[in-house]
């Protein structure tokens, strides 16, 4: 059984189709990067995903169960922009989340917080936007999830800053979950690739293995991606 399936996956708001006949497979222990340009349909797809919005067609399988309330257990989500409270403190976010979250660490949320340098007594009205990503991901990667959806992780943070976060990443989820990360670093995240998905004007154009493109085309992901989708 796969852990996620997307079934002949549509999308339309108003007369506008924004993701067409989407069918992919995510299996488990993979690290997967969705990769497309702005406004391909990668955050419409992973908030299908995420439950938060509605298929026009088709359907969204988790564990071969519709998703809904249990999926949302086991989907642990970082959405792209900052959706935390701004007047409160980052200790007492961490107190809300594991009391929120069964599944939620609070031993490995601190530990990544000291190893991210941010200050549990600190208000979040306080911290940069790059200090903020950060905390994001400490809640989204202290979940013992299944399934790990990215947003853009990377973002607003310096390059050194990303390779701690990457591996911050490859360590801190079980054997059998799997990944799914939306970026536009490609050249900083490969490493760590499992499988790409392209997704281009709202179709899937190609699903595979990193290796498999990197030796059919003879060069890298992100030298792939720029000749694929030049403007």
């Amino acid at each position: 059984m796969e852990l996620l399936e997307c079934k002949n996956l549509s999308k339309r708001f108003d007369k506008r189709e924004v993701l067409q006949d989407i069918n992919i497979k995510i299996p488990q222990g993979k690290i997967i990067g969705l990769l497309g340009k702005n406004g391909a349909g990668k955050s419409t797809l992973i908030k299908l995903i995420n439950d938060l919005l509605t298929p026009s067609n088709g359907e969204i399988l988790f564990k071969g169960k519709p998703i809904g309330v249990y999926s949302k257990e086991h989907i642990s989500y970082l959405p792209e922009r900052t959706y935390l409270d701004k007047g409160m403190k980052v200790s007492e976010v961490l107190t809300f989340f594991n009391a929120f979250y069964k599944d939620f660490n609070l031993d490995k949320a601190h530990k990544l917080l000291k190893d991210l340098d941010l200050n549990e007594e600190q208000k979040i009205s306080k911290m940069s936007k790059g200090m903020q990503e950060k905390l994001q991901l400490v809640l989204v990667m202290s979940r013992d999830a299944s399934l790990y959806i990215l947003d853009e992780p990377l973002g607003g943070v310096d390059p050194a800053t990303r390779d701690y976060i990457l591996d911050t990443i490859l360590t801190n989820f079980k054997e059998d979950a799997s990944i799914i990360i939306s970026t536009h670093l490609i050249s900083d995240i490969e490493r760590v690739l499992d499988e790409v998905i392209f997704i281009d004007k709202g179709k899937i154009i190609l699903q595979d293995s990193s290796d498999n493109i990197r030796e059919k085309e003879g060069m890298s992901i992100d030298e792939v991606f720029r000749r694929w989708f030049k403007c």
